[in-house]
Formats: structure tokens, C-alpha cells, sequence
């Protein structure tokens, strides 16, 4: 195939690099199947004509005016691999040209839950203190080390949300005979009973578990919305675990609780990346911390590019995307994550 043949692809992966969610074998298969435009994420609408008017496919979601979409009438879709979906390009028109936007943040749903059941096992078993003890030379042997321990085997669960991440989480916590509790607004009650747990409300999932998921995305309508209120309605000595983005929550409510003494919590996220030295979370007793690490594994980021390939080459034979997860028209307006900082 000559490169006149070929489909041409801009690629703008920014925070992304095709190095990164490409292995080299599936990078090779990009470049002999592709005319491959790599460009910054803000040099995008500069680029000519030629380029931008027989570009089929964008890796990466830069920002985009009507105008440049206008420029742009083979494009068939947008292949975030950032994984937010940021309110940088008119959606609308997308849509209404039939051009999928689609993302691949599903490859994170694994890895995330497993780490949310390393944060709730940590917690219940106050695994993190013990070693910190031991290594000073304080430990407590024996029971007198399990004052406050817990089991996840047998114990009430709540989640919030139930995407992707929501589910995979399910599956890690299949094991533990736990009753599971989930709150999503997104959701009908028949999806959350055909994946074996109650639908509950958001009272309910905070105020009858051990042990709270908080894997909801963003939106318009939930920023902040776990704050005081919510945690003081939890049981005392509950866990909050919180996987998704920092901006769901009342940050500074969340540590005021857990330096009660009330609930114990962990957190892969935060209101400010990286977070300043001198921020109060890194020396609060009763909080397990994590650097926004739970899904950045090498394997995840590897699977990205496979989710291209192989949506792209669905949609060059005329049929619909999917591997990757597409943007829904009525809830994309919505969503207000920040984008990630770092690989």
C-alpha cells in the first residue's frame, strides 16, 4: 500500500506518547497500515489543508473549533487516549456528522480495582501502621495488634458509581462474600441487579457500609457533592476509598474526618497534583496515600494502543467502533474531570 493508499491519522496523545500505549510490534502496525501525522495537541488546527482534509482519525483529543471540524471531512473519529473527555471541541457538531468519539480509560478499571482492594484490606487490617511500627520498634504482637482490625470477608460494602471501574471492582470483591450496596444515578436498577449488587441511595451506601468505593466520575452535577454531612452519616470506623477524582468530594471535610478519628480512609487522588510538600494529608494518621498510581501500569497503557488498532480497523471497513468506550451525546456535556498532569 503506497502512502497515498493509506488513512491518514494525526497523532496528539499529549499527556500520552505513542511510545507509551504502543508496543513496538502494534507501533509497527500503526506506521505500515497508517500515514501517521505526528503533531503537538495545539498545532493541530494549524496544520494545512492537505493534511487536515484527509486525516480519517485523530489519536488524542486536541482542541478543535467548528471551523478546523469543518476543514476535516474525512475525519471519522476522535481516539482519546487521555481518557477524560475535556470540553475542548463542539460535540455537538461531532455528532451530528456521525463522527465517534470514543475512549480507551476502560484499561484502568482493572488495575484501579485492585489497588481499592489493597487500600480496603490495608485499612481493615491497619496493615500500613503495623509495618510503620515494626520498623521503629513499637509494634504490638499478637491480638494486641488487632484492637481496630477488620474483615472484608462478610462485611457491607457501598460503591458510588458503576462504570467501568465500578464493575471491575465487583469482580475483585466477588471472593469476600460481602453484601454490596451501589449508587448511581446513571443507572437503571434491572444493569446494577444483573451485575450482583443492590441498587441503593447515596444515604444507604454511605451510612450501612464498612467499607465506601467512590469511583464516580466528575460531572456538572456532582462536584463536592461528599462533603461534612456525608461523612459524619458514616459508620465510625468505616473506610472511605476514594479511586476516581478528588473533586467529588470536600476534601478538607475528608481529612477533618479521618483526624477525628471517625472513619479511616485512602486516596489515590487530590485536589492539587503533584500535592505541595507541606499539604496536611501527607502526615494525617488514619489516611493511606497513593500518587495517582493505581492505573499507570506499563500493561494498561500497552492495551490502549491495542483498543486503537483494532477500533480503527473496524471503522475502516465501515463498521462501528468497538473496543473502545464511546462519548454519549446526553452526558458528555457533562462531564467535568481534569485532565490528567503526568504519564
Amino acid at each position: 500500500m503506497t502512502n497515498a493508499e493509506r488513512p491518514l491519522v494525526i497523532s496528539a496523545p499529549e499527556p500520552r506518547t505513542l511510545d507509551l500505549i504502543f508496543s513496538d510490534k502494534s507501533r509497527a502496525r500503526l506506521h505500515a497500515k497508517y500515514e501517521v501525522v505526528e503533531a503537538d495537541a495545539d498545532t493541530v488546527a494549524g496544520l494545512g489543508d492537505d493534511i487536515l482534509g484527509k486525516a480519517r482519525y485523530i489519536i488524542g483529543q486536541p482542541p478543535l473549533s467548528a471551523e478546523t471540524l469543518a476543514r476535516m471531512p474525512a475525519l471519522r473519529s476522535i481516539l482519546n487516549v487521555e481518557s477524560n473527555l475535556l470540553n475542548n471541541m463542539p460535540y455537538e457538531v461531532l455528532f451530528e456528522r456521525g463522527i465517534h468519539v470514543v475512549t480507551t480509560g476502560q484499561v484502568f478499571a482493572e488495575p484501579v480495582a485492585e489497588i481499592g482492594l489493597g487500600f480496603a484490606l490495608a485499612l481493615a487490617r491497619g496493615i500500613v501502621d503495623a509495618d510503620v511500627d515494626f520498623r521503629q520498634g513499637s509494634e504490638l504482637w499478637g491480638g494486641e495488634g488487632n484492637a481496630s482490625a477488620r474483615l472484608v470477608a462478610g462485611s457491607e460494602i457501598g460503591i458510588v458509581g458503576f462504570g467501568d471501574l465500578g464493575k471491575a471492582l465487583r469482580r475483585v470483591l466477588s471472593g469476600f462474600r460481602a453484601r454490596i450496596r451501589v449508587f448511581d444515578p446513571w443507572l437503571p436498577q434491572s444493569i446494577l441487579e444483573e451485575n450482583g449488587v443492590e441498587p441503593a441511595s447515596l444515604e444507604d451506601v454511605l451510612t450501612k457500609s464498612d467499607f465506601v468505593f467512590v469511583v464516580a466520575a466528575v460531572t456538572s452535577e456532582n462536584k463536592g457533592f461528599l462533603g461534612a454531612e456525608a461523612f459524619a452519616g458514616m459508620r465510625k470506623g468505616a473506610a472511605f476509598i476514594l479511586l476516581s477524582r478528588a473533586d467529588v468530594v470536600d476534601f478538607d471535610a475528608l481529612m477533618a474526618a479521618v483526624s477525628s478519628g471517625h472513619i479511616v480512609a485512602a486516596s489515590d487522588v487530590y485536589p492539587q497534583e503533584p500535592l505541595p510538600p507541606d499539604h496536611p494529608v501527607r502526615s494525617l494518621k488514619g489516611f493511606i496515600r497513593s500518587a495517582h498510581r493505581a492505573g499507570a501500569l506499563d500493561s494498561a497503557f500497552k492495551k490502549m494502543g491495542d483498543m486503537v488498532l483494532e477500533d480503527m480497523d473496524l471503522m475502516d471497513r465501515g463498521l462501528p467502533p468497538m473496543r473502545c468506550k464511546r462519548a454519549e451525546r446526553e452526558t458528555v456535556s457533562r462531564m467535568r474531570s481534569k485532565p490528567v498532569a503526568v504519564n
